[in-house]
């Protein structure tokens, strides 16, 4: 460059103060969403193989975490349940019962720690015998998701988490007209004040394998791709976010984030809504499995990565770091 040596750039990056000061993106606890996986039981703390350092808790154990959580500075947790197999049925009738494991979890977590930002994530497919996102219909040999029948269940499922306590339902089924039924739904119940974060972007993604391990919500016939989006198909992810935004979704998000920094930087660009992003099992296992076998520090890795979603316009980051990143920050 013809200004050299007169301008040398380095010299902004000669000592970590002055790196420091310079910083144009930065990472806060307060930004970050540590997803928890809840089951029945008690004294519960089931290693995920898929997933190292995470663990499927009983709700006494996942509180006894929450509070490490909260002293380590993190303000919310995503709760998934994890649903015995006898207790699954056709329509995923057990994630509405008032008194399953996220609802117990949920009342617990709001009792014992009342400033933490309890969010629900509103999906079947944890509950269903079939593993899918919602109610099966059958037209013409062909099984796919009912998907207005299917609104009614997350409806169902979001006001029992609502009267648990949550403060936000996340509903993840990508069910067309699925923010607006909830909202409908909990206004009429008096939970005007229940906020919505909305999967809006939700590709059907190989990144969610050790998920469906840590969820055991595996289909047991075909795939979701009749309803999570194409990752080819990217323009739908702004009329996603839009139709979500116009039902009454409090927050967007995309899934994938790693993976897809660019919907994350144009969803950000088009939209003046807060987004969040989740840091998929996917994302998560593969920096462990290359950290496990020398390739790359973990810890640097992790902080680079999570930067980078941050960097792209996420205002919230769902992650299975957040632990480690709220000591490492």
């Amino acid at each position: 460059m013809s200004e050299f040596p007169t301008r040398r750039l380095r010299r902004l990056r000669t000592s970590l103060p002055l790196r420091e000061m310079l910083a144009s993106v930065r990472l806060s606890r307060d930004q970050l969403i540590a997803p928890l996986f809840v089951r029945e039981g008690q004294g519960t703390a089931n290693p995920i193989p898929s997933m190292p350092g995470q663990f499927q808790f009983s709700a006494d154990t996942a509180l006894q975490t929450a509070r490490r959580w909260a002293d380590a500075g993190l303000l919310a947790v995503l709760l998934f349940g994890v649903t015995e197999p006898n207790r699954k049925d056709a329509v995923g009738s057990e994630a509405w019962n008032d008194s399953a494991a996220v609802q117990r979890l949920t009342r617990e977590l709001k009792g014992a720690l009342p400033q933490m930002v309890v969010i629900t994530d509103v999906c079947l497919c944890e509950y269903t015998d079939h593993g899918h996102c919602g109610t099966i219909t059958d037209r013409g040999g062909r099984r796919d998701v009912d998907n207005d029948a299917t609104l009614e269940s997350l409806a169902k499922i979001a006001a029992s988490h609502a009267r648990a306590g949550a403060d936000i339902v996340a509903p993840s089924a990508m069910m067309d007209g699925q923010v607006g039924a909830i909202r409908s739904t909990l206004d009429n119940e008096g939970f005007v004040n229940t906020g919505i974060l909305s999967y809006a972007v939700k590709f059907a993604s190989s990144m969610y394998g050790p998920f469906r391990d840590a969820a055991e919500s595996t289909t047991q016939f075909g795939d979701r791709r009749t309803y999570q989006m194409d990752y080819r198909a990217v323009r739908q992810a702004f009329t996603e976010a839009a139709a979500d935004i116009g039902q009454g979704a409090d927050i967007i998000m995309v899934k994938p984030a790693a993976t897809y920094l660019d919907v994350i930087a144009e969803v950000r660009r088009r939209f003046d809504v807060p987004l969040a992003a989740y840091h998929v099992s996917g994302e998560y296992a593969a920096l462990h499995a290359a950290a496990g076998n020398g390739w790359l520090d973990l810890k640097d890795a992790a902080i680079e990565v999570t930067t980078a979603i941050k960097r792209a316009g996420a205002d919230l980051i769902i992650t299975y770091f957040a632990e480690q990143l709220a000591g490492w920050l």
